[in-house]
């Protein structure tokens, strides 16, 4: 189906490819995996199967390409359209219309279909991904999650034989990411669609893999075949793996499902473990918690308290905060206090409100009712270029921050723009170099990889060293070296007295990185609590680890390492 000798490119004005000398064969029917850190080449791969590059982004290709029996470089996108479906890493980007039912609807009127079969078709593509509730919604109005699943379903609507996604799940939930990927799977099954589709978050996909492409950019030429053995050629994996290889688990489980026969036989011997019948009790609303001793030991860590840090002042105050769109209610008296040196995550099912939530604060959602506060200080009346002196906003959509020529002169602006160019909070060379962004400082932010942008923006608007920082799905984009980068990031911060406030689907961060997690739930919060507490025995939210050894209070693989004293891999980044 997918043949690929010696394929390379590069784009225009561009040092160094970003493809080189890729081989891969993909038989109809594979399920592939591709993988790799940022700027590797993911996109570009993807982008090749139906011709998009070089048609579309220019540059020079060299080698062969065949696709379902074409030449994506020959024919080109008007040609491959027809067998092979694509869904853009930004999906925002590739909405032609303003209503869900229109923009699905829409491929399929350019391919002339008959009224009667375009119908059935739309209807299948709704159903497929959860939106007949939603066929009638504005584009504009829909959370990123669901604009990721309209666009799937837009490109799920010609039956193409090819269904090529760039990081489909990156803005849904657990939940949705699950079934979007059982629904793919099913698709793939029965059906034979050919799926191949990048991601960060290994963990969710590994599991349906047949095929896996490893992408290393320059440290490393590019490895495919089965997940099992191209993962050790990978330095950083999802943390049933990693877990496996510091304990030699043998054969080395892929899945939490092929983990947990070797995890029960595991005995960890440490003071801190609770015994089979796990101590809990009950607070709240019902609510299950794990042992307390072991909830406060791995809380302090987590909050930075074992290292001394202590949570502050306020610095966000929420009360009884309303927000609706087109009468329809996104928020319903939320309440919620951060207070500064703390990371708080948000967390919660596409749509709960959680984007909305951040807006309203940082000024750009009209608030109904309720009041809220920054640094003692409401922000009613003011207008955004006041609120945003002391508030940093990284919405979903880093393109939205994106508009100098150069990686540096964002941050420059941001400087100027807050009257600090002269004597700036932390040097831009030293901002760049934290972030992974040195070697792109004279680059053009919009030519970068979606988590190349992704950390353009946080650096633009963490520049001044704002009191409140508010994260819309910061890790989108971001392979795991990037993120373990912004995980140590967020931390220095966080004990330099940085209030966070972070909306995100990764578990495994909000895991390892925050000191409390808030979940929404249809506008509301319907928990708010320490890491385990909410995420313990969570059935969609919960981490690998925590299914894994269920009961035991245990969210990462250093929890599981420490209680076992065993020490963990060596850092590979």
């Amino acid at each position: 189906m997918i043949t690929l000798r010696r394929f390379s490119h590069r784009y225009p004005r561009s040092a160094r490819p970003a493809l080189t000398d890729v081989d891969l064969h993909l038989p109809e029917g594979a399920f592939a995996l591709v993988a790799g850190p940022s700027g590797a080449g993911k996109s570009t791969l993807l982008r090749a199967l139906n011709g998009l590059t070089p048609h579309f982004s220019g540059g020079q290709s060299a080698g062969t390409i065949s696709v379902a029996g074409c030449d994506p470089i020959a024919d080109g996108p008007a040609v491959l359209s027809r067998s092979v479906g694509f869904v853009f890493q930004d999906p925002e980007a590739q909405f032609v219309v303003d209503q869900v039912e229109d923009e699905v609807a829409f491929a399929l009127e350019n391919a002339g279909l008959p009224a009667e079969l375009m119908r059935e078709r739309i209807e299948d593509a709704l159903s497929l991904l959860g939106l007949t509730g939603l066929r009638h919604r504005q584009v504009a109005q829909l959370s990123g999650g669901e604009m990721q699943r309209v666009a799937i379903a837009s490109a799920l609507a010609l039956r193409p034989r090819v269904l090529a996604l760039d990081e489909p799940t990156s803005q849904l939930d657990p939940q949705s990411a699950e079934e979007l990927l059982d629904t793919l799977a099913r698709l793939n099954r029965e059906l034979g669609l050919t799926v191949v589709l990048s991601e960060h978050r290994l963990e969710r996909v590994i599991g349906y893999a047949t095929h896996m492409i490893y992408l290393g950019g320059d440290s490393l030429a590019p490895v495919s075949g089965p997940a099992r053995l191209v993962l050790p050629h990978i330095p950083l994996v999802p943390p049933v793996v990693e877990l496996g290889r510091a304990l030699g688990w043998q054969p080395l489980p892929l899945t939490v499902e092929e983990g947990l026969p070797l995890a029960r036989r595991y005995v960890f011997p440490h003071p801190l473990t609770p015994s089979p019948e796990v101590e809990q009790h009950t607070s709240g609303e019902g609510e299950h918690r794990c042992s307390p001793l072991l909830e406060k030991a791995v809380a302090e860590r987590s909050s930075g308290e074992g290292s001394g840090v202590r949570p502050g002042e306020a610095a966000l105050c929420v009360r009884d905060l309303h927000v609706a769109y087109a009468d329809r209610p996104a928020l319903r008296g939320v309440d919620l206090t951060v207070h500064e040196g703390e990371i708080v995550a948000l967390m919660g099912r596409n749509g709960a409100g959680k984007t909305t939530l951040l807006r309203a604060v940082a000024g750009l959602a009209r608030v109904q009712q309720g009041e809220v506060t920054i640094g003692g200080r409401s922000i009613a009346g003011r207008s955004i270029a006041d609120i945003c002196r002391s508030v940093g906003y990284l919405p979903q959509n880093p393109n939205a921050l994106l508009f100098a020529d150069t990686v540096r002169e964002e941050i420059l602006i941001t400087l100027r723009n807050h009257g600090l160019q002269a004597h700036p909070p932390i040097p831009p060379a030293e901002l760049l170099e934290r972030l992974g962004l040195s070697g792109l400082a004279d680059a053009y932010p919009r030519d970068l990889s979606a988590g190349e942008r992704q950390r353009v923006a946080l650096a633009a608007i963490t520049a001044t060293r704002p009191a409140l920082l508010l994260l819309d799905e910061p890790t989108r984009g971001l392979d795991y070296c990037a993120k373990e980068a912004l995980l140590k990031l967020l931390q220095e911060w966080r004990a330099d007295g940085m209030a966070i406030l972070l909306v995100t689907h990764d578990v495994e961060l909000a895991a390892r990185v925050a000191g409390r997690v808030i979940f929404l739930e249809e506008g509301k919060i319907r928990a708010d609590g320490s890491p385990i507490s909410v995420l313990g025995d969570s059935p969609a939210f919960a981490t690998q680890m925590a299914r894994l050894f269920p009961g035991r209070g245990w969210l990462t693989v250093e929890d599981v390492l420490m209680a076992g004293r065993v020490t963990r891999a060596a850092d590979r980044c």
